[in-house]
């Protein structure tokens, strides 16, 4: 195989030509069972018509024009994604990590038109926002920021679903923010306190910070709530989308609430493709199907299904830890590091991931059947016993 392609990546060994709903076909037409849809990006399952339609129809129309120009799909995905989220207004872009970078930026503008010097924002450790020099600064991973030093500064790291250690922060006259996702999806799938949002949201009130979510994975109906951030009652600052937006087409979008809303200007922040038409219009495709077709309580229903479903196949199995989640967002934490877990799978034509380590993690499409799921359990379940048991 050629060896033109930077070496970002420990590539598996397939090649998927096409795909359909929940399964990739590879180059000899084997048949896999996509349980991480392109870390949470394919929300839609693989070629959905309402998306593949819309991509086709736009492409055959303009794909791109200058944000210098009004673009209408533009607009009418910033009307339905402000009003599904009751935010105020969107700045588009073509992932999370330089949706975050907006959102840094709004923080950053924030303080230094307060006049507070060094603005800084409290971010999370086990955290990920993407890997861009700010986004990597901001991560809460020394591997990912391990040779890229000197780190963007402007930023203080505090434990996740840790209130107190945020409380003693609240002393600090630099702090603007707090980043935080809903659910860290790269950290290990986990799930904080029922009230740790709401508190966050109190002392951000209080201390007039800027609460700023990172739904990238957990956004788009993937925890059984539109975001994830609603299963709190809670409204964000700042909210930065990606992934499952475009169901595959690269777009991500950074929303913002009140005062944040008004912080952009011309000239202050801006982006050649975000927006574009064709991009638009599958996040459009997106957004209207995931609410036709009630797959937000889907997603809830099958999240129930796979959490009950693994802890009843799991329950007498040493060597499991934990299996926590929400929604269509599935943690299973083994007692030891298993990466080789994926080349196993792999082998059993399942697509599944190991992060943090030891936490395998399951990211299926919210258009997944019930006869789906329970295979997705009984097949990742067996394959689980079998290696503990070696």
């Amino acid at each position: 195989m050629s060896n033109t392609l930077m070496n970002t990546y420990a590539r598996l060994p397939v090649t998927f030509t096409h795909g359909e709903g929940v399964w990739l076909y590879d180059e000899n037409g084997d048949a896999y069972f996509d349980a991480l849809t392109g870390i949470a990006v394919c929300g839609l399952g693989h070629s959905h018509p309402a998306v593949t339609k819309a991509i086709c129809d736009q492409s055959s129309q303009v794909i791109h024009t200058s944000n210098l120009y009004g673009i209408a799909k533009q607009q009418q995905l910033g009307d339905t994604l402000t009003r599904l989220s009751k935010m105020d207004r969107v700045f588009f872009a073509n992932s999370g990590a330089e949706a975050n970078e907006a959102s840094i930026k709004l923080a950053r503008l924030y303080g230094n038109r307060r006049n507070i010097e060094n603005p800084t924002i409290i971010v999370m450790e086990s955290s990920f926002h993407g890997r861009t020099m700010a986004t990597l600064s901001a991560t809460g991973n020394r591997k990912v920021h391990a040779g890229f030093e000197p780190l963007v500064q402007g930023f203080a790291r505090v434990p996740h679903n840790d209130i107190e250690s945020i409380q003693r922060l609240t002393d600090n006259k630099s702090i603007v923010a707090i980043l935080v996702e809903p659910i860290q999806g790269e950290g290990g799938i986990h799930v904080p306190d029922d009230s740790y949002l709401q508190q966050l949201r109190e002392i951000c009130n209080e201390q007039e910070w800027l609460l700023m979510l990172d739904e990238v994975q957990c956004g788009m109906g993937r925890t059984g709530k539109m975001f994830a951030h609603q299963h709190a009652g809670i409204t964000p600052d700042v909210m930065s989308l990606a992934k499952a937006l475009g169901n595959g087409i690269p777009i991500g979008a950074c929303l913002a609430h009140g005062q944040a809303a008004e912080l952009f200007a011309p000239g202050n922040h801006g982006t050649t493709f975000g927006g574009n038409p064709l991009a638009s219009a599958a996040a459009l495709a997106v957004c209207e199907t995931i609410e036709n077709d009630n797959l937000i309580e889907r997603a809830a229903q099958l999240g129930t299904q796979l959490l009950e479903g693994f802890k009843a196949a799991l329950a007498d199995t040493a060597g499991i830890q934990e299996i926590r989640g929400k929604g269509l967002m599935v943690g299973i934490e083994l007692d030891n590091d298993c990466p080789e877990l994926v080349k196993l799978a792999l082998e059993e034509k399942l697509l599944i991931n190991v992060t943090a380590g030891k936490v395998i993690r399951l990211l299926p499409p919210l258009i997944m059947t019930d006869d789906q799921a329970a295979e997705l359990v009984e097949k990742l379940s067996q394959l689980i016993k079998r290696y503990l048991a070696q």
